[in-house]
């Protein structure tokens, strides 16, 4: 079996549902690539097949085939991404608020949710800024649907806390400090005043830059959490 495929998941007519290395994927073929992908929205991934992440957190799977189901059926037809996307979300969100776990969770104050989101702090990166690992999974049930591999207070003030960044839990941990770098950037960058487009663009193309150059990685994070306040 060739990269970036792990295993076969399901097969649902015509379409294969392959559970691949997303690491590889944004590494070789497309950084933007996140949980889930489809023919319509990524050229690369085969037309028939859908491609999802191989998981590090809350099951999640089905939620994502519900969505893709429903957003490749739409832009096969046609339907431009965008458009495809919203309606692809509502179809998944409302799928999410069903299962016992949500329902349960829904029904805590938002302090305690918040509690029941962190999962781990990462002491050796966190200062003025905490960093969390966390329930993305609940994050998408409850908050905000496309939340994927990171955020920080200044992208996500209605829902993460004042001086955090959380890490998705469904991202693998060799990934984790690279999407670090790229979320303490930001952020950084948002706090003197930058527009979130302009800070991202930086914020990618530094994190581009120590995927190609790995040993550059962390005295660059060690700089960002020092200028992180």
């Amino acid at each position: 079996m060739k990269k970036p495929y792990l295993k076969k998941l399901d097969q649902i007519a015509d379409i294969k549902v392959w559970i691949v290395d997303g690491q590889y994927v944004r590494g070789k073929m497309d950084e933007e690539f996140t949980n889930f992908g489809q023919h319509f929205r990524f050229g690369f991934i085969p037309l028939h097949e859908f491609w999802i992440d191989q998981e590090h957190g809350l099951g999640e799977g089905q939620f994502f085939i519900d969505h893709l189901l429903f957003e490749y059926r739409l832009m096969s037809q046609g339907m431009a991404y965008n458009k495809a996307l919203e309606k692809a979300d509502a179809v998944e969100l409302k799928e999410r608020r069903r299962a016992e776990l949500v329902r349960q969770i829904s029904k805590l104050s938002h302090r305690k949710t918040i509690e029941d989101i962190h999962k781990q702090l990462l002491k050796k990166y966190s200062g003025a800024v905490k960093v969390w690992i966390i329930q993305g999974g609940l994050v998408r049930s409850l908050y905000f649907i496309d939340f994927t591999e990171g955020g920080h207070d200044l992208v996500y003030p209605h829902f993460i806390p004042k001086n955090e960044v959380w890490l998705d839990d469904d991202l693998s941990p060799k990934e984790r400090r690279f999407v670090l770098l790229h979320e303490l950037h930001e952020r950084r960058l948002m706090g003197l005043g930058w527009p979130y487009f302009k800070a991202h663009r930086s914020a990618s193309k530094i994190e581009y830059h120590c995927r190609e150059h790995r040993d550059e990685l962390e005295a660059n994070l060690l700089l960002e959490i020092e200028k992180n306040k």
